[in-house]
């Protein structure tokens, strides 16, 4: 009789310990599909900003004025 419990019981832990894998790998798949997803948001992300640094770099003016755009000082 403690044979078949113990049999019993070894077969419930093991069930047990089934459902826990499963459910482990249903939850790692998920954070890889949630991590990849944040990683192509990421990458748009990155693309758009240098590109708006890269616009904002080209519109920048200068507040020195070219040495053919300068008038000569008062005395010459």
């Amino acid at each position: 009789m403690t044979n078949e419990r113990t049999a019993a019981e070894m077969q419930q832990q093991i069930d047990e310990l089934e459902t826990k894998v499963a459910f482990q790998e249903y939850t790692i798949d998920s954070l890889n599909d949630a991590l990849a997803s944040q990683q192509k948001q990421l990458d748009d992300l990155t693309f758009k900003l240098n590109h708006v640094i890269d616009r904002v770099k080209s519109l920048q003016t200068s507040n020195i004025a070219k040495q053919d755009e300068e008038t000569p000082p008062p005395h010459y």
